[in-house]
């Protein structure tokens, strides 16, 4: 059931968890009084408006759910394949060598960087994708980042709810071991909808993230998140040190890492982040 109130109490500060990297950094100076140079792939590009999307994309919901019966029989050559939803900007789908169709396996929803792509995305774990038997889907932001950072939810949310359900009829997917998951404006996001969609979301992992908006709270998903302390783009003490004792005091099974670097996800931190993942019971 969805609960307003904490949504409401933390999360509604839209002057500055709604400007993006960029304008988000640009604020925080301001307040904080810290400098911080953008990362080559966090620097928003100029958008254009997007036409109005449905009332559950604006909400933040994604419909789209695993298929239990009959299981998923499509082709699945192991490597990596374009969605092929869109002739722009589409997505990619990861498929570990050891993938069949008739084992349940773990997906991760990989969302890329502000002004990335998503081959960004699959490479946050596609080192790690045929050691653990992954799933890597990395859908792309329809402009240079995510819909809530630049406006409102929309365009982001119902491209996402397309590719996942493209995937959950094609994949035989556990869906106990359904993440969400992305660095910096895609950590940011993936909390974001993650909690937004915790009744699908088992696994929420967060690379350096800067805020979270989501619209109403479902499920109680795992949250695991890392964190430079040396990071100039998202600031640990005004991002991360900030968003975890919330989501501690909300109630949500956390994992937190802070790890000594920039703006950046160290292998040790991709590792533990799937052991994680993995290892963690629903």
């Amino acid at each position: 059931m969805s609960q307003r109130p904490f949504v409401e109490q933390h999360l509604t500060s839209r002057f500055l968890f709604g400007l993006g990297v960029a304008g988000l950094t640009t604020a925080l100076a301001a307040i904080y009084g810290f400098q911080g140079a953008p990362h080559e792939e966090d620097t928003p590009t100029p958008t254009t408006p997007a036409p109005p999307e449905p009332p559950v994309a604006e909400e933040g919901h994604i419909g789209a759910r695993p298929v239990v019966a009959p299981r998923p029989t499509g082709a699945a050559q192991p490597g990596l394949h374009r969605l092929g939803i869109t002739s722009g900007r589409d997505g990619l789908i990861y498929v570990p060598s050891g993938y069949r169709a008739d084992q349940p396996t773990p997906l991760v929803v990989l969302l890329h960087g502000a002004g990335g792509n998503a081959q960004h995305g699959i490479s946050l774990l596609q080192s790690l994708a045929d050691a653990n038997n992954l799933l890597l889907l990395a859908p792309e932001s329809r402009a240079g980042t995510w819909d809530v950072i630049v406006s409102d939810y929309g365009p982001d949310v119902a491209y996402m709810d397309r590719a996942l359900a493209q995937t959950l009829s094609h994949y035989a997917v556990d869906p106990a071991h359904l993440a969400v998951g992305g660095f910096s404006d895609g950590a940011s996001y993936a909390l974001s909808i993650g909690i937004s969609n915790g009744d699908l979301f088992t696994h929420i992992i967060a690379f350096s993230p800067g805020f979270m908006v989501p619209t109403r709270q479902e499920g109680k998903p795992r949250i695991y998140i890392s964190h430079g302390t040396h990071d100039t783009v998202l600031p640990i003490n005004v991002c991360s040190r900030r968003i975890v004792p919330q989501l501690r005091r909300a109630g949500y099974d956390m994992t937190y890492r802070e790890f000594d670097g920039p703006h950046t996800v160290p292998p040790d931190i991709k590792s533990e982040a799937v052991a994680w993942f993995l290892g963690a019971a629903h």
